[in-house]
């Protein structure tokens, strides 16, 4: 668990921003519904309890994720906002509640309607004609599926009747009948082809097809749900209204609408729907309330993402009970390891599942899941199943407990977790094929090599046609490589470029990128260090590492205590790189980029100060050992005529040499173990050789900011903040991203905000542009 609000906060925006990504733009779900509405609820309160740390980029600031670069995008002329989700009782009464004192009405008046499981669309129509599809995307832009969404056979082409406004935005899902796509399913197992998974990913994914044939053979249909833009004409007054309109028009709007009153008349359609669910032609996972007049709505107005007047009141997850056959584990894109359950086979949710998650070690270990227990399962959001409940009294005799496994299924690697995490990782980062994708788009990244031009895209393509196995063959690539992967990547998308229809084979991107490739041979130690992508070493730990240790050569052979010298690392941090750089694959990588001409351009002599805590003493409180204190690790140092004595030491010696009992007993119980032993003989050797290669402290010119913390805030217009911050660092500086009392300048460029004020109230010296540039062409 994060130590701060803010490592929290970064943390859910990450999870919910790979989660959306994976969803929207991969057509992969990677973590259930109710896993992401808590993390987003999370998220919330969190922002809410520190508005200090809201951002506009924050994933409660958006709908959905980025629209697809398979399809042209579409900029909604109204955003298509998601809803605020409701769980429980009270949070539907909270919400009447302050509509009613809002505006000022004892029983507001609501459209209710069931929320169907499908893909939001918008359908734009000009003079009664229908113009242009699009996906919801990040509800600002989305996909341009018009081609496919002509293919719905519920979707009008022409509007009906009469009166219709010039321009008319209607929104509404696409979905899978229940029996339709069981009838699919069917004929494609009878024909040997892949099935879908589920009604809504098959809906998602038909019309996410590039060829409309394939989404003209999917059994889609429609229910329009609500408006946009609409010009040139008007609507009525009321949701329930327009929706009767809508039907009048030629939109297929769900019979299960109703008009209600209050909390009460909510509470009751929920229940009615809710007994009705399993018995629906389609697939739902709430109702939405709406309220159901314009000028009431127009008056709660919005939050950021979502409507004041409107609410989605989900149901619990059905559940249902099956035999756990095997315990297996997953590697995810950034190492994470995940177990799953495989099961006989049960219906639940209205699909069949034989899989589930376990989320953790953790939730393995409280619920005490064992191969051949009966256990309960919920469609946790009604998409992935997931294991809730043992049922203890049905465990057949011989059952063990289940262990994480120590080693990678996918590259053999050690899986490592660390203290205080939830989640166990592989740690062969540059070599495991299930983490290939994220470490190339990492290593590329423009702090990372900076590789302009290698996005993910290209990325993925080169790992389906297994091009690269390792960050290192990116540097044996030429310019036919990637020419061949376009080929390839259009062959397996059904597309063909123009250049190929013409005969003319465009290769200048592929020249551009070869060229991009070959100027991130050269780089500097901290960069190269942070491209490694080892968990926990961000751009200002890569920073000090660099600072401290200046050569790539120490870093990578350094025990783990050693890297707890340089400031601001901990135990967490040392142990991470650590078990990064004791994985051969690993190493061999690295070995394969310098063989590959990447060169560490600032290589020099490691800092003088890296000195001042090179001994046995510090040494054997770095390492850990329960009970060693610093002033016991002093006197165990003093005590024996060479730290490698410690190794062999009795506990009545170490009783002798100061030491209480039970931290004796727990010395020696740690020595006894050959890791530790090991670890300990050779962080003793690693001390004596950087002691030799350490500078004399008079031959290090100290830098003019050395020991000075720099806040910069603004726009510059000599320099971006990114190259004004390398630079004072390169002085010696310490770089911060906010400002306290111990900040020591504050560089404040144009639009300064609330950094400049804050610096101002605590007194904190302010340097304009014109004295940085000032400052750093006197000490160029």
């Amino acid at each position: 668990m994060p130590a701060t609000p803010a490592d929290r906060i970064a943390e859910l925006r990450r999870l919910i921003d790979d989660a959306n990504h994976a969803y929207y733009v991969l057509d992969e779900l990677r973590i259930p519904d109710a896993e992401y509405d808590a993390l987003m609820r999370e998220l919330e309160a969190l922002e809410a309890e520190h508005p200090d740390l809201a951002t506009d980029d924050s994933p409660t600031r958006r709908v959905g994720a980025a629209p697809s670069a398979k399809f042209a995008q579409v900029r909604h002329a109204m955003p298509m906002l998601s809803l605020g989700n409701a769980f429980e009782e009270e949070e539907v009464r909270d919400f009447v509640r302050r509509i009613a004192q809002k505006l000022d009405r004892d029983k507001p008046v609501f459209s209710a309607e069931p929320k169907l499981d499908g893909l939001a669309v918008s359908l734009r129509y000009e003079d009664g004609a229908f113009v242009q599809g699009a996906t919801r995307g990040d509800g600002a832009t989305g996909e341009d599926v018009t081609a496919n969404l002509r293919t719905v056979r519920a979707i009008p082409l022409r509007l009906r009747g009469k009166g219709w406004p010039a321009v008319l935005e209607v929104r509404g899902e696409v979905y899978m009948p229940i029996a339709d796509f069981e009838a699919y399913n069917a004929r494609v197992r009878e024909q040997g082809g892949k099935v879908l998974a589920n009604p809504r990913n098959g809906a998602a994914g038909s019309l996410r097809q590039l060829d409309p044939g394939v989404t003209a053979q999917r059994p889609l249909a429609f229910f329009a749900y609500g408006t946009g833009l609409v010009e040139g004409g008007e609507l009525p007054d009321t949701h329930s209204e327009s929706m009767r309109t809508l039907r009048e028009w030629g939109f297929p709007v769900s019979a299960l609408g109703e008009v209600v009153e209050g909390f009460d008349g909510l509470m009751d359609y929920y229940r009615r729907i809710g007994e009705q669910r399993s018995e629906l032609p389609f697939e739902i996972d709430g109702v939405v309330y709406k309220l159901d007049d314009a000028e009431g709505r127009e008056e709660m107005g919005f939050v950021s993402r979502a409507p004041r007047w409107a609410l989605a009141h989900k149901y619990p997850a059905q559940e249902q009970s099956t035999v756990v056959e095997s315990i297996e584990v997953n590697v995810g894109r950034t190492g994470a390891v995940t177990p799953w359950v495989l099961m006989q086979p049960v219906h639940v949710g209205g699909v069949t599942v034989t899989r589930a998650t376990l989320h953790n070690a953790d939730q393995v270990a409280r619920l005490d899941v064992r191969v051949g227990d009966s256990v309960i399962v919920r469609r946790a959001g009604d998409v992935i199943p997931e294991v809730v409940r043992v049922i203890t009294e049905r465990r057949p005799e011989g059952t063990k407990p289940w262990q994480m496994p120590e080693r990678c299924p996918v590259c053999g690697s050690e899986i490592v977790r660390e203290e205080g995490e939830v989640v166990a990782r592989c740690s062969g980062e540059l070599v495991c094929p299930a983490q290939r994708v994220q470490a190339l788009f990492h290593f590329a990244s423009r702090r990372a090599m900076d590789i302009e031009g290698l996005g993910e895209r290209l990325i993925q393509a080169l790992v389906d046609f297994d091009m690269v196995t390792s960050v290192a063959d990116l540097y044996r690539l030429g310019v036919d490589d990637f020419v061949e992967m376009k080929r390839r990547a259009d062959e397996r998308d059904g597309t063909t470029p123009e250049t190929v229809k013409s005969g003319k084979v465009a290769t200048k991107w592929a020249e551009n990128l070869v060229e991009s490739i070959d100027r991130s041979r050269e780089t500097t130690l901290s960069r190269f260090l942070f491209a490694l992508g080892i968990q926990h070493v961000g751009e200002s730990t890569a920073k000090a590492l660099a600072a401290w240790f200046g050569d790539l050569a120490l870093v990578r052979h350094t025990p783990w205590p050693l890297f707890k010298r340089v400031p601001d690392i901990g135990g967490e941090v040392a142990r991470s790189l650590g078990h990064f750089l004791d994985q051969p694959g690993n190493q061999q990588v690295i070995d394969e980029l310098l063989e590959r001409g990447v060169r560490i351009g600032d290589a020099r002599p490691p800092s003088p100060k890296l000195g001042e805590g090179l001994d046995p003493a510090t040494l054997l409180v770095d390492l850990e050992i329960r009970g060693i204190t610093p002033a016991r690790a002093e006197r165990l140092a003093g005590a024996f005529s060479t730290p490698e004595g410690l190794a062999e030491a009795k506990e009545h010696q170490l009783v002798a040499a100061g030491l209480p009992g039970d931290a004796a007993e727990s010395l020696v119980a740690w020595m006894s173990e050959a890791d530790n032993r090991a670890l300990y003989l050779r962080s003793l050797e690693a001390q004596r050789e950087l002691l030799t290669q350490l500078p004399k402290e008079d031959g290090i010119k100290a830098g003019p900011l050395d020991g000075q913390t720099v806040v910069l805030t603004g726009t510059l217009e000599s320099m971006t903040r990114d190259e004004a911050k390398e630079r004072l660092e390169a002085l010696g500086a310490k770089a911060a991203g906010s400002v306290s009392k111990k900040t020591s300048f504050v560089v404040a460029g144009e639009a300064a905000g609330s950094k400049l004020a804050k610096a101002e109230q605590l007194g904190i010296e302010v340097w304009d542009e014109a004295k940085l540039l000032e400052f750093l062409q006197a000490h160029e």
